[in-house]
């Protein structure tokens, strides 16, 4: 599948838990093949860790919190320029170079 959100963009999720729709946060992993991001503080799961001691390293016991994987259709690309949620075209430039343009704006969201 192809993904038109890349590393370190800032999106927006649009549908899911009410406690995190309309939230913005920072893309941390893409994973085109199974069509899913991975945003920071969004989707946020808990795990009960018991201590554990692995290679003279010791793991402390509690309630950790991660993020897990969400999937493309429910979050969209933020502009930087423009600051909505926007659809992104893609357009190859005289180059041979694709470049991300912003849907709403008409800006360059690759330089």
């Amino acid at each position: 599948m192809k993904v038109k959100i890349r590393k370190g963009d800032t999106v927006k999720l649009i549908s899911g838990r009410l406690e995190d729709k309309g939230k913005q946060g920072e893309v941390i992993k893409v994973n085109p093949d199974e069509g899913t991001v991975v945003v920071q503080g969004l989707n946020l799961h808990s795990k009960h860790q018991r201590q554990v001691q692995t290679q003279g390293r010791t793991i402390s016991p509690g309630i950790v919190k991660f993020e897990t994987a969400t999937p493309v259709s429910k979050v969209m690309l933020v502009c930087p320029k423009c600051g909505q949620a926007t659809r992104v075209s893609v357009q190859r430039e005289q180059s041979g170079k694709a470049v991300r343009i912003c849907k709403t704006c008409k800006a360059l969201i690759d330089e």
